[in-house]
């Protein structure tokens, strides 16, 4: 069995397992069947892309009026922001109050200005990953393209350079490595979503898997 079937295996398991559910007066803030931890904890296949400040791009293609190709500089000229989230994780892990600094997703994709037709987007990652989204859920105040994590430039194993965020959803939504968003008229299902991921991923209702919870 090839490494990265391993890896994909050992992530359902993982995320199959008991971390015990949230009940009636537990912190309202943690989804069902979540556990808070502090530490953030790293999790990806185990293939980290090289990809430096210097050598890292964004590109925002697809059905927009005008296509975007920012450089490392380009990108940190634009309008910065800093957002204090909470972040669930698939894996039956939450981190509460995380703070992230970077730029707002919806400054990205206004920028671009998306058509009319353009309804949902993949996002794109150096290490070939996808995963998808609807458009809409891209706009909202706490989505962001974060470079920094607590007060520090995002480290490689946590998605560095800069990798997206999107607290409503599981965390694998959350592109790490980002170097592209692309706008289209259908669903695309990416990577985890083609492999039994829930397409929508709703942590509060606890959207794992596609054929149902666990």
């Amino acid at each position: 069995m090839p490494n990265w079937m391993k890896m994909i295996e050992a992530k359902v398991a993982l995320a199959k397992r008991g971390a015990r559910p949230s009940k009636a007066g537990d912190n309202p803030r943690i989804p069902p069947g979540q556990k808070e931890v502090y530490d953030f904890p790293i999790l990806d296949l185990g293939l980290e892309p090289d990809v430096s400040p210097s050598s890292w791009n964004l590109r925002v293609f697809g059905l927009v009026e005008g296509e975007l190709a920012y450089s490392w500089k380009t990108f940190n000229e634009l309008p910065q922001v800093d957002l204090t989230t909470d972040f669930h994780c698939v894996t039956r892990w939450s981190q509460l109050d995380m703070n992230w600094r970077g730029v707002p997703a919806r400054d990205v994709i206004l920028r671009a200005r998306p058509l009319e037709k353009a309804a949902f987007v993949t996002l794109h990652s150096a290490d070939e990953y996808t995963t998808n989204l609807p458009l809409e859920a891209l706009l909202d105040d706490d989505v962001i393209l974060a470079h920094s994590v607590f007060g520090k430039p995002l480290p490689p194993e946590h998605g560095g350079p800069v990798r997206l965020i999107v607290p409503k959803r599981y965390a694998w939504k959350s592109a790490k490595w980002l170097t592209g968003i692309e706008f289209h008229e259908e669903d695309r299902p990416g990577f985890w979503e083609v492999r039994g991921y829930h397409n929508e991923a709703d942590p509060w209702k606890e959207e794992r898997f596609s054929q149902g919870n666990l």
